[in-house]
Protein backbone atom coordinates (compact mmCIF):
# COMPACT_ATOMS: atom_id res chain seq x y z
CA UNK A 1 0.00 0.00 0.00
CA UNK A 2 1.25 3.45 -0.85
CA UNK A 3 2.29 5.21 2.36
CA UNK A 4 2.81 8.73 1.03
CA UNK A 5 -0.67 9.89 2.05
CA UNK A 6 -0.19 8.64 5.60
CA UNK A 7 3.30 10.12 5.84
CA UNK A 8 1.98 13.50 4.74
CA UNK A 9 -0.11 13.60 7.91
CA UNK A 10 2.88 13.20 10.23
CA UNK A 11 3.90 16.30 12.19
CA UNK A 12 7.15 18.05 11.39
CA UNK A 13 9.00 16.71 14.41
CA UNK A 14 12.17 18.76 14.07
CA UNK A 15 10.32 22.04 13.64
CA UNK A 16 7.96 21.26 16.48
CA UNK A 17 10.89 20.38 18.72
CA UNK A 18 12.66 23.64 17.89
CA UNK A 19 9.50 25.60 18.62
CA UNK A 20 9.03 23.80 21.92
CA UNK A 21 12.66 24.42 22.79
CA UNK A 22 12.31 28.13 22.02
CA UNK A 23 9.08 28.27 24.01
CA UNK A 24 10.73 26.62 27.02
CA UNK A 25 13.73 28.94 26.84
CA UNK A 26 11.65 32.11 26.63
CA UNK A 27 9.34 30.85 29.37
CA UNK A 28 12.35 30.32 31.60
CA UNK A 29 13.47 33.90 31.04
CA UNK A 30 10.05 35.11 32.18
CA UNK A 31 9.50 32.79 35.13
CA UNK A 32 13.02 33.23 36.49
CA UNK A 33 12.71 36.99 36.40
CA UNK A 34 15.35 37.72 33.79
CA UNK A 35 12.81 39.80 31.87
CA UNK A 36 10.85 42.62 33.45
CA UNK A 37 7.57 44.33 32.50
CA UNK A 38 8.13 46.59 29.53
CA UNK A 39 11.24 44.75 28.33
CA UNK A 40 11.32 44.26 24.56
CA UNK A 41 12.03 40.95 22.87
CA UNK A 42 13.76 40.75 19.49
CA UNK A 43 12.91 37.73 17.37
CA UNK A 44 16.23 37.87 15.55
CA UNK A 45 18.35 38.27 18.65
CA UNK A 46 16.43 35.52 20.43
CA UNK A 47 16.90 33.22 17.45
CA UNK A 48 20.62 33.98 17.30
CA UNK A 49 21.01 33.31 21.03
CA UNK A 50 19.24 29.96 20.66
CA UNK A 51 21.07 29.05 17.47
CA UNK A 52 17.89 28.54 15.47
CA UNK A 53 16.06 30.31 12.66
CA UNK A 54 13.52 33.01 13.36
CA UNK A 55 10.52 30.81 12.53
CA UNK A 56 10.47 28.59 15.66
CA UNK A 57 11.04 31.65 17.83
CA UNK A 58 8.17 33.45 16.09
CA UNK A 59 5.91 30.45 16.73
CA UNK A 60 6.98 30.27 20.38
CA UNK A 61 6.33 33.98 20.82
CA UNK A 62 2.90 33.57 19.23
CA UNK A 63 2.05 30.96 21.85
CA UNK A 64 3.21 33.24 24.66
CA UNK A 65 1.21 36.14 23.22
CA UNK A 66 -1.90 33.92 23.05
CA UNK A 67 -1.35 33.04 26.72
CA UNK A 68 -1.14 36.72 27.67
CA UNK A 69 2.48 36.44 28.80
CA UNK A 70 3.87 38.59 25.99
CA UNK A 71 2.14 41.29 23.97
CA UNK A 72 2.54 42.96 20.59
CA UNK A 73 2.55 46.74 20.89
CA UNK A 74 0.92 48.92 18.20
CA UNK A 75 4.36 49.43 16.65
CA UNK A 76 4.69 45.62 16.33
CA UNK A 77 7.23 45.57 19.13
CA UNK A 78 7.06 42.40 21.22
CA UNK A 79 7.34 43.10 24.92
CA UNK A 80 6.53 41.86 28.39
CA UNK A 81 3.17 43.35 29.45
CA UNK A 82 3.11 46.05 32.10
CA UNK A 83 0.79 44.70 34.78
CA UNK A 84 -1.64 46.86 36.73
CA UNK A 85 -2.07 46.78 40.49
CA UNK A 86 -5.47 45.10 40.33
CA UNK A 87 -4.23 42.35 38.03
CA UNK A 88 -1.21 41.81 40.26
CA UNK A 89 -3.43 41.46 43.35
CA UNK A 90 -5.56 38.90 41.54
CA UNK A 91 -2.47 37.02 40.42
CA UNK A 92 -1.09 36.96 43.97
CA UNK A 93 -4.36 35.67 45.44
CA UNK A 94 -4.56 32.98 42.79
CA UNK A 95 -0.97 31.94 43.50
CA UNK A 96 -1.67 31.77 47.22
CA UNK A 97 -4.56 29.38 46.65
CA UNK A 98 -2.93 27.17 44.02
CA UNK A 99 0.62 27.10 45.34
CA UNK A 100 -0.63 26.55 48.87
CA UNK A 101 -2.29 23.33 47.74
CA UNK A 102 0.91 22.19 46.05
CA UNK A 103 3.03 22.96 49.11
CA UNK A 104 0.69 21.05 51.40
CA UNK A 105 0.71 17.99 49.17
CA UNK A 106 4.47 18.21 48.80
CA UNK A 107 4.90 18.16 52.58
CA UNK A 108 2.68 15.13 52.91
CA UNK A 109 3.98 13.16 49.92
CA UNK A 110 7.61 14.17 49.40
CA UNK A 111 10.31 11.55 49.17
CA UNK A 112 13.66 11.71 50.93
CA UNK A 113 15.34 12.74 47.68
CA UNK A 114 12.79 15.51 47.10
CA UNK A 115 13.28 16.74 50.66
CA UNK A 116 17.03 16.89 50.08
CA UNK A 117 16.53 18.81 46.83
CA UNK A 118 14.33 21.33 48.65
CA UNK A 119 16.97 21.70 51.36
CA UNK A 120 19.64 22.40 48.76
CA UNK A 121 17.46 24.93 46.94
CA UNK A 122 16.66 26.73 50.20
CA UNK A 123 20.36 26.85 51.11
CA UNK A 124 21.28 28.21 47.67
CA UNK A 125 18.76 31.05 47.91
CA UNK A 126 19.81 31.81 51.48
CA UNK A 127 23.49 32.03 50.51
CA UNK A 128 22.74 34.47 47.70
CA UNK A 129 20.30 36.60 49.71
CA UNK A 130 22.70 36.90 52.65
CA UNK A 131 25.69 37.83 50.49
CA UNK A 132 27.11 41.32 51.01
CA UNK A 133 26.30 42.18 47.40
CA UNK A 134 23.73 39.66 46.19
CA UNK A 135 23.10 39.15 42.50
CA UNK A 136 19.45 40.22 42.32
CA UNK A 137 18.67 38.47 39.06
CA UNK A 138 20.24 35.26 40.36
CA UNK A 139 18.30 35.60 43.61
CA UNK A 140 15.01 35.77 41.70
CA UNK A 141 15.99 32.66 39.77
CA UNK A 142 17.02 30.79 42.94
CA UNK A 143 13.75 31.80 44.57
CA UNK A 144 11.91 30.28 41.62
CA UNK A 145 14.06 27.15 41.82
CA UNK A 146 13.17 26.69 45.48
CA UNK A 147 9.46 27.13 44.93
CA UNK A 148 9.44 24.65 42.08
CA UNK A 149 11.53 22.16 44.05
CA UNK A 150 8.66 22.25 46.54
CA UNK A 151 5.86 22.13 44.01
CA UNK A 152 7.56 19.40 42.03
CA UNK A 153 7.08 17.09 45.01
CA UNK A 154 3.29 17.50 45.00
CA UNK A 155 2.77 14.60 42.59
CA UNK A 156 0.24 16.40 40.39
CA UNK A 157 1.53 17.27 36.93
CA UNK A 158 -1.57 19.34 35.95
CA UNK A 159 -1.20 21.44 39.10
CA UNK A 160 2.47 22.02 38.36
CA UNK A 161 1.57 23.14 34.84
CA UNK A 162 -0.93 25.67 36.19
CA UNK A 163 1.66 27.05 38.62
CA UNK A 164 4.17 27.31 35.80
CA UNK A 165 1.81 29.52 33.82
CA UNK A 166 1.20 31.74 36.83
CA UNK A 167 4.93 32.22 37.27
CA UNK A 168 5.32 33.32 33.67
CA UNK A 169 3.33 36.39 34.70
CA UNK A 170 4.70 36.78 38.23
CA UNK A 171 8.42 36.46 37.45
CA UNK A 172 8.83 39.71 35.51
CA UNK A 173 7.04 41.79 38.17
CA UNK A 174 9.16 40.32 40.96
CA UNK A 175 12.29 41.04 38.95
CA UNK A 176 11.27 44.62 38.26
CA UNK A 177 10.71 45.19 41.97
CA UNK A 178 14.11 43.80 42.94
CA UNK A 179 15.80 45.93 40.29
CA UNK A 180 14.28 49.04 41.85
CA UNK A 181 14.43 47.96 45.49
CA UNK A 182 17.37 45.60 46.11
CA UNK A 183 17.28 46.12 49.87
CA UNK A 184 14.21 43.87 50.03
CA UNK A 185 16.54 40.87 49.95
CA UNK A 186 18.22 42.04 53.15
CA UNK A 187 14.93 42.47 54.99
CA UNK A 188 14.68 38.71 55.29
CA UNK A 189 10.96 38.19 54.70
CA UNK A 190 11.50 35.49 52.08
CA UNK A 191 14.28 33.85 54.11
CA UNK A 192 12.01 33.41 57.12
CA UNK A 193 9.09 32.04 55.11
CA UNK A 194 11.34 29.70 53.15
CA UNK A 195 12.79 28.35 56.39
CA UNK A 196 9.28 27.82 57.73
CA UNK A 197 8.25 26.00 54.56
CA UNK A 198 11.32 23.77 54.69
CA UNK A 199 10.71 22.91 58.34
CA UNK A 200 7.08 22.05 57.60
CA UNK A 201 8.05 19.86 54.67
CA UNK A 202 10.64 18.05 56.75
CA UNK A 203 7.97 17.45 59.40
CA UNK A 204 5.38 16.43 56.79
CA UNK A 205 3.10 19.19 58.07
CA UNK A 206 0.91 20.10 55.09
CA UNK A 207 -1.05 22.99 56.65
CA UNK A 208 2.13 24.64 57.94
CA UNK A 209 3.82 24.33 54.54
CA UNK A 210 0.79 25.87 52.85
CA UNK A 211 0.71 28.71 55.38
CA UNK A 212 4.41 29.47 54.91
CA UNK A 213 4.13 29.62 51.13
CA UNK A 214 0.97 31.74 51.36
CA UNK A 215 2.70 34.18 53.70
CA UNK A 216 5.73 34.33 51.41
CA UNK A 217 3.60 35.24 48.39
CA UNK A 218 1.38 37.66 50.31
CA UNK A 219 4.22 39.56 51.96
CA UNK A 220 6.09 39.96 48.69
CA UNK A 221 2.91 41.13 46.94
CA UNK A 222 2.05 43.59 49.72
CA UNK A 223 5.56 45.03 49.58
CA UNK A 224 5.43 45.48 45.81
CA UNK A 225 1.98 47.05 45.93
CA UNK A 226 2.96 49.36 48.79
CA UNK A 227 5.64 50.95 46.63
CA UNK A 228 3.02 52.20 44.18
CA UNK A 229 5.03 51.36 41.07
CA UNK A 230 2.27 49.35 39.41
CA UNK A 231 -0.29 51.36 37.43
CA UNK A 232 -3.81 51.72 38.79
CA UNK A 233 -6.94 50.27 37.18
CA UNK A 234 -7.28 53.24 34.86
CA UNK A 235 -3.89 52.45 33.33
CA UNK A 236 -2.16 55.44 34.93
CA UNK A 237 0.94 55.12 37.10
Amino acid sequence: MESSAALADLPQLERRTLTDTAYAALSDLLASGRLAPGDRLSLRRSAAALGVSVMPVREAVSRLVAEGVLEVAPSRIIRVPIMGAGAFRALAETRIAVEGIAAARAAERRSGAERDAIRQAEAAFRAEAEASQPDRIKAVQLNRDLHFAIYGACGLAPLLEIIGRLWLKAGPVINLDLRACPERLHQGFALRRHAEALAAIEARDGPAASAAIAADIREAADFILSRGTLRDESGER
